[in-house]
């Protein structure tokens, strides 16, 4: 006769708002591997707090539900993941105002200062124009426009504990 204890009809730890989730993913845009995470790689995996805001919505909506050792396969069009490119994020501005930072090329990620001062953004620079003097900088997100292909393995779930004040901990 086999004995059932509580540890033996525990249900798996399910990843849910709240939870502390820890996970292996690779990520494609056009069959292309832009970002791979993987323990397998001798990479750390990815730790979040499920609901947190850190990772896109429509991602943390396949997660919901997934258990440890549980695969998910997840294509987001771009209207669920970054959008599509916004050409008002665009700019072209004088080449002389990166005096200072060497050669420029087309590819190239910046740091900038927000024309009011209060925030950072990444500028991208999306064209040179040497013989014009001009620098054509973009300030969408790189994915943006993308369909984005994840391949997600859930490594583990807990529960996220608290800061002392009764808060989730992120």
């Amino acid at each position: 006769m086999v004995r059932r204890t509580a540890a033996h009809l525990a249900e798996p730890p399910r990843v849910g708002m709240g939870k502390r989730v820890t996970i292996d993913y690779t990520l494609r845009t056009n069959g292309v591997i832009r970002r791979l995470r993987s323990t397998q790689w001798g990479d750390e995996p990815l730790e979040y707090l499920h609901g947190g805001g850190r990772l896109l919505p429509a991602l943390e909506r396949a997660l919901e539900g997934k258990t440890p050792g549980e695969r998910v396969v997840v294509t987001l069009p771009p209207e669920q993941a970054y959008g599509e490119r916004d050409h008002a994020l665009q700019q072209r501005v004088p080449a002389w105002q990166f005096d200072g930072l060497g050669r420029l090329e087309a590819g190239m990620c910046l740091r900038a200062c927000s024309e009011d001062g209060r925030r950072m953004e990444n500028v991208f620079i999306a064209e040179v124009d040497e013989a014009g003097g001009s620098v054509l900088v973009d300030t969408n997100h790189p994915l943006a426009g993308m369909t984005l292909e994840f391949e997600v393995t859930v490594l583990d779930v807990r529960d996220a504990g608290t800061d002392g004040r009764g808060r989730l901990k992120d």
